[in-house]
């Protein structure tokens, strides 16, 4: 059933669409990467699912294991960049700050900062809007069950919008896939 009422609400979006937009919804439609449909359609599950959150449905999360230290989980991050050739261009303690404004503990809320210099220049090219997603960040959050971290989607940036011209789309897809590292990797405490 679950299946017939997705097909339905894609066939009504559809409809709605083409009726409301006309050509000029199939004329972006075609302009985009391949698979943009089905990241979108993911995009939309996790909006439900999040309750009509939009930061649920455009950011990844992971939960760190039980046992590994903020401490560790930035050496691993930072650790990844440096592997990676990405730039570590900041740290915003948040909850340090907080802290000395209060003087009451607070709990852990960090926002790194890495950035690709080469990568961004050519992605604010492609699209001034991009520089608004500048630098990629991740964010580590203390909650009462443990640490977590997050960070915006970045299927988004390379599987949804515009086809990416080469060697631009590679070289966003390893951005992406070096987010995507430092998550698991820092979620999982693998130096």
């Amino acid at each position: 059933m679950h299946i017939f009422k997705r097909l339905s609400l894609g066939l009504a979006l559809t409809a709605t669409l083409l009726a409301t937009t006309g050509c000029g919804s199939l004329a972006t439609i075609s302009k985009l990467e391949d698979g943009a449909g089905a990241e979108a359609s993911r995009m939309w599950d996790r909006w439900v699912e999040g309750g009509g959150d939009i930061a649920v449905a455009t950011t990844w999360e992971r939960k760190v294991k039980d046992g590994i230290s903020a401490a560790e989980v930035e050496q691993i991050l930072k650790g990844v960049a440096v592997e990676r050739n990405m730039r570590d261009v900041g740290t915003l303690p948040l909850s340090k700050e907080l802290e000395a404004r209060s003087g009451k503990k607070e709990k852990l809320l960090t926002v790194y900062s890495f950035c690709s210099p080469d990568t961004a220049r050519k992605m604010v090219d492609f699209s001034p809007h991009m520089a608004a997603y500048l630098p990629c960040r991740i964010s580590m959050v203390e909650k009462e069950d443990g640490l977590w971290l997050y960070t915006l989607n970045m299927d988004m940036m390379v599987k949804m919008g515009r086809k990416l011209p080469s060697p631009l789309k590679e070289e966003a897809m390893a951005v992406r896939n070096t987010i995507w590292e430092m998550m698991e990797r820092g979620s999982k405490g693998e130096f």
